[in-house]
């Protein structure tokens, strides 16, 4: 059987933390989705065209890579495209109690599995809202998204 991974999230911005994730995972796995989840009642500060393609152009020479877009739950858009596995990184053990609850939630509704991988000691402190932060009061983020220019 094919192994597939879906690692999803908002992506508000992909930051250098979560690119660290997918290259961690590409020798595990056959495909990869990043599935950017929207939720309507959210405002985001980059725009999701522009968030694909950010995303796109990093993994561009990746052919087992994808990003795509989804509205639903998780689980629901991993049945639809095939995926096996979801795919989370964790920088600390708040995300992993955080998300450890989800992925027994996502296995109770659909048996898909969760994999966690821990980030980069250098990215631990990376958070896409300390990264809007910083983004919204016109300081500089190119330490924290490789090439944050596709974003605006």
């Amino acid at each position: 059987m094919k192994k597939i991974g879906l690692f999803p999230g908002s992506f508000d911005p992909f930051t250098k933390g979560h690119e660290a994730i997918i290259k961690k995972s590409i020798p595990l796995f056959d495909e990869i989705i990043i599935g950017i989840g929207i939720n309507s009642t959210k405002k985001y500060m980059f725009d999701t065209d522009k968030r694909i393609e950010h995303i796109r152009s990093l993994f561009s020479g990746q052919k087992t890579i994808r990003v795509e877009q989804f509205e639903k739950l998780t689980v629901r858009f991993c049945q639809d495209v095939g995926a096996n596995f979801i795919i989370r990184g964790l920088r600390n053990s708040k995300d992993f109690e955080y998300e450890k609850s989800i992925a027994h939630m996502n296995f109770e509704l659909s048996e898909i599995d969760t994999v966690f991988l821990l980030t980069e000691q250098k990215y631990a402190a990376i958070s896409s809202s300390i990264v809007r932060e910083i983004h919204a009061n016109n300081g500089p983020i190119d330490s924290f998204v490789t090439n944050p220019n596709l974003l605006v």
